[in-house]
């Protein structure tokens, strides 16, 4: 082990290969506590190029390399192992090389912090939107590596489809060149969306070529009480056909979560004078000028039309209340109040947390379904469940034993992770959405996982990487 630390720091410098236990200790450790490693040590390389050494190296030496960005993930896909792995971390790798406003491109290397991209492109009046709570500290490789999700796939879909184009780097330290800016190019298989979503067990991301798309020049956000959720998505589509399809945000916050929003931060300015048992945080951007342009009254057409739309649906009984943003203030403050999620769901110990996705149409069976079969397992749980009701995808979450702040056993979780498993199959939904499969749903990969799919994965996984040395552990069961 001494003699693969020192060819690291011959390769990236002495100073960006740290071996010490301090020195390790923030890389070692996740972001939620529960992987705690030890690493031989964490190597920072500073282009392609040192990347391409690092590997060449760990495939001679048969050592196992685990790719690292923000170290923001949630399912243990960042665990380094017990002495075994190398770390190697992507954060020097953090320039964003290029922005084009007339392609509507940015390239951009794998450590750029997400945060970072989103103010560069704003100066050109543009945005990236990839769009969730963990943007000030997440990157670009590790987005990509997991198919990262967030508040906006309603509109603009998940990381892959605002993905042009990558560079990486193989197991035996090969790099391949996809940094294409076409929108088409039919020349065989697509390797670019084969690395995208494979958590580092292919390859390292190094680089990427991104979509941009233009600044919203107005937007309309509401938080709003609904009675059910079949009532939720028929406000879904009478939003997006009086928007023209302007729906950025549909995230469902229920009376659970404002709840123990206010315990984490009693001065939050709660929508209603009473939580919503299904509230609703819509978001609709307007990028046309006639959407946009206040009107000689100084309205705003996208905020008339939504709050249009809401005074109708109040009429009829499908809205129960609504508190419209009046300014920018209380627009981010909405914002807000989603994106500390994390820290909500974590107030009380660390919660079993799913991340589910099934059809549009079948959320509201996956509660009624889910919560009846908890209450069975777990009678003293309570939940702190919140989603991306737009595109389906559910953090079906909750606390066990509250009152005393105890974790579950093992076998508490297994089941009522094979519960959620059971109701997400039956519905036709994915055990995973958004968070990647990392170490945490390897046993849902073989429990759920089609058996065809497996053995394909596992055929491209031993072509790629035959000795097992990328990311070994994870997402393959």
């Amino acid at each position: 082990m001494t003699d693969i630390v020192a060819k690291l720091k011959s390769i990236v410098g002495e100073a960006y290969c740290l071996s010490g236990a301090d020195e390790r200790q923030k890389y070692d450790r996740d972001v939620t506590g529960e992987y705690q490693s030890t690493s031989i040590a964490v190597v920072r390389p500073a282009s392609t190029a040192e990347v391409s050494e690092i590997l060449r190296l760990a495939s001679e030496t048969k050592t196992p390399v685990v790719p690292l960005s923000g170290n923001t993930g949630l399912a243990g896909g960042g665990f380094g192992g017990d002495g075994q792995s190398i770390i190697l971390s992507l954060d020097r790798m953090n320039t964003i090389l290029e922005i084009n406003p007339k392609s509507r491109i940015a390239r951009v290397e794998a450590g750029v912090i997400l945060g970072h991209l989103h103010e560069a492109v704003d100066a050109h009046d543009l945005v990236f939107p990839l769009l969730f709570g963990a943007r000030g500290s997440c990157m670009i490789g590790g987005n990509l590596s997991t198919n990262a999700g967030g508040s906006n796939v309603v509109r603009y879909g998940n990381t892959r489809a605002l993905c042009l184009g990558l560079e990486v780097v193989t197991a035996d330290g090969e790099i391949i060149n996809l940094m294409s800016e076409l929108h088409k190019d039919n020349t065989g298989y697509d390797l670019k969306d084969l690395f995208i979503g494979a958590e580092g067990t292919l390859g390292v991301i190094t680089a990427a070529v991104l979509k941009l798309f233009p600044k919203p020049k107005a937007y309309a956000s509401a938080m709003v009480s609904v009675p059910d959720l079949d009532g939720a998505l028929a406000l879904l589509h009478r939003i997006q056909a009086a928007s023209g399809g302007g729906v950025e945000a549909f995230e469902y916050m229920p009376e659970n979560y404002f709840r123990h929003l206010k315990m984490i931060d009693p001065d939050a300015p709660m929508p209603f004078p009473k939580p919503a048992k299904i509230g609703i945080f819509i978001e609709v951007a307007a990028v046309a000028d006639k959407d946009a342009v206040p009107k000689g009254d100084g309205s705003i057409p996208v905020q008339n039309v939504l709050m249009a739309t809401l005074a109708g649906l109040m009429d009829s009984g499908a809205v129960l209340d609504a508190t419209i943003a009046q300014n920018e203030a209380q627009r981010a403050e909405m914002w807000r109040q989603r994106e500390i999620a994390f820290e909500v769901a974590n107030h009380l110990g660390v919660p079993i947390t799913t991340d589910v996705s099934v059809p549009l149409d079948k959320v509201g069976e996956f509660l009624n379904r889910a919560n009846v079969r908890l209450a069975d397992i777990a009678p003293d749980a309570e939940l702190i469940e919140i989603a991306h009701l737009g595109d389906g995808n559910l953090h079906y979450s909750m606390w066990v034993d509250p009152e005393n702040r105890k974790p579950a056993s093992k076998e508490m979780q297994t089941a009522i992770y094979t519960m959620v498993e059971d109701v997400v199959e039956e519905l036709g939904g994915s055990f995973s959405a958004e968070h990647g499969i990392g170490i945490s749903k390897r046993g849902s990969m073989a429990r759920r996982k089609d058996k065809g799919a497996l053995s394909v994965m596992r055929a491209i996984k031993n072509a790629l990487d035959p000795d097992n040395i990328m990311n070994p552990g994870k997402v393959l069961p």
